[in-house]
């Protein structure tokens, strides 16, 4: 039934096919049986990474427009629910489906997609404050959809303050001065991806920080703590056409944090961190796997679900550090029902401290009920069509070690490593294979 998996793991040899083995035993226990009868089903949901999974730059992976083939019905109807879990931040969501739905030949909708910035809805609480926005592509768009109301960009604090960005010569103002021009105090900075200029950016930023959100003024005295400091997406690197990773978001993070460092001897703080691998980002993804279970008519809750990732320190990680907060949460909820109170009594700030995420800010439910039901576990799956190519980083021999990058932690400063999160439930050549074990393991025919 499932002739491509099959002859994959024949290709596995000796310690690394007992080994996957013995992980997916770990995380299903049993195969479940194979059902024809939906009700007696289990029911699962699929976050798919994108960059590296389903396609490398503008180029689909060539598993990826069968595997979604057989992922929906004649009638182009989703078999499951499948949403898209994706660090990109330099896009709508709108315009990420379209994009989707062209390269994979499915209709894909904007309820499908979580980009890096998606969870920035529910920060409601510095929705009317003035915010200064670091990205390329269309920033305030970006920023007034997820909420934002008064947005002021880079390059509009550059126009104010032409004297302030002073790295390229040729984009020093010229003979006369121009008078600088108001503008109002910046409260909060929201760091949504990768910037074009990068020594333009940092420059401001920090300008914005020592100033207390004042960049005309001089500085006179450290403001620390600084304002409040919100950044997506924490990839170190990511895979596009090229043979090697290229820098993310989580480079010019580090750039930045140094920089602030040297110049205040503090560190730079961060209000929240979001964006895979943090827990507020799943979260996020479970309430759409929820309105899409709905939308296929599901009664029943999801019991599992499975992500599907390319980079061990985002993916993997995350899928893990989301699988732990779920066990925690079951644990948590069980303890307080058998001293007879309700599921209710869980509180935010429980479910921080169960997740070990960085910064949740009290936000990790995401507009859910803690009365809904959770999934039991979310499982991770690992391809080796993006950043994590098994040829060049075999499974280490030792089954007490991890899979990492080079054994070297490229996740973001602020998250307290785990190597044994870096460890995938599954490891398979791309996302067809991903695909048709998880139908396997479910019981569910995927033909």
């Amino acid at each position: 039934m499932f002739p491509r998996l099959n002859m994959f793991r024949i290709g596995w040899t000796g310690v690394k096919l007992s080994r996957k083995v013995t992980n997916a035993a770990a995380f299903a226990q049993t195969q479940r049986r194979y059902s024809t009868d939906e009700q007696d089903r289990s029911l699962f949901g699929l976050l798919f990474d994108i960059d590296g999974v389903l396609v490398r730059g503008r180029t689909p992976i060539p598993a990826a427009k069968q595997c979604f083939r057989d992922l929906v019905d004649k009638d182009g109807k989703y078999k499951v629910p499948v949403v898209f879990v994706t660090n990109a931040g330099n896009s709508l969501r709108q315009t990420k489906a379209e994009q989707l739905s062209h390269l994979l030949e499915v209709e894909v909708s904007p309820d499908q997609v979580v980009l890096s910035h998606s969870p920035l809805r529910v920060f409601t609480q510095f929705h009317d404050l003035c915010v200064l926005v670091s990205g390329q592509g269309p920033v305030v768009e970006v920023a007034h959809n997820v909420g934002f109301k008064n947005v002021v960009t880079i390059d509009m604090l550059r126009e104010a303050f032409p004297l302030q960005d002073m790295v390229d010569h040729h984009r020093r103002p010229k003979d006369i001065i121009p008078p600088s021009k108001d503008l109002p105090p910046i409260d909060a900075v929201i760091l949504f991806g990768e910037p074009i200029r990068w020594e333009t950016n940092l420059q401001l930023i920090v300008d914005v920080l020592l100033t207390n959100g004042r960049p005309g003024n001089a500085v006179t005295s450290l403001h620390y703590p600084h304002i409040p400091v919100l950044a997506c997406n924490m990839d170190l690197l990511w895979m596009a056409e090229a043979k090697n990773p290229r820098f993310g978001h989580g480079m010019f993070l580090v750039c930045l944090e140094s920089i602030y460092k040297k110049i205040t001897g503090c560190e730079l703080k961060y209000e929240a961190l979001i964006g895979k691998p943090s827990v507020v980002t799943y979260n996020y993804a479970e309430l759409l796997i929820r309105q899409q279970a709905e939308n296929l008519g599901w009664t029943r809750p999801v019991e599992r679900l499975y992500a599907i990732g390319d980079n061990p320190m985002a993916d993997i990680y995350g899928a893990n550090l989301y699988n732990r907060y779920l066990k925690a949460m079951h644990r948590s909820r069980a303890q307080v029902q058998a001293q007879g109170g309700s599921a209710s009594q869980v509180t935010g700030d429980l479910a921080c401290e169960a997740s070990d995420d960085a910064k949740c800010s009290g936000q990790v439910m995401v507009g859910g009920s803690f009365e809904h039901r959770l999934p039991e576990g979310c499982g991770s799956i690992l391809v080796c069509t993006g950043v994590y190519n098994r040829d060049q980083q075999d499974l280490p021999s030792d089954p007490e070690q991890t899979v990492t990058e080079q054994r070297i932690f490229h996740g973001h400063r602020d998250f307290r490593f785990d190597p044994s999160l870096t460890q995938p439930s599954f490891i398979v050549h791309d996302v067809r294979d991903a695909v048709e074990l998880v139908f396997q393991l479910e019981g569910w025919p995927l033909q």
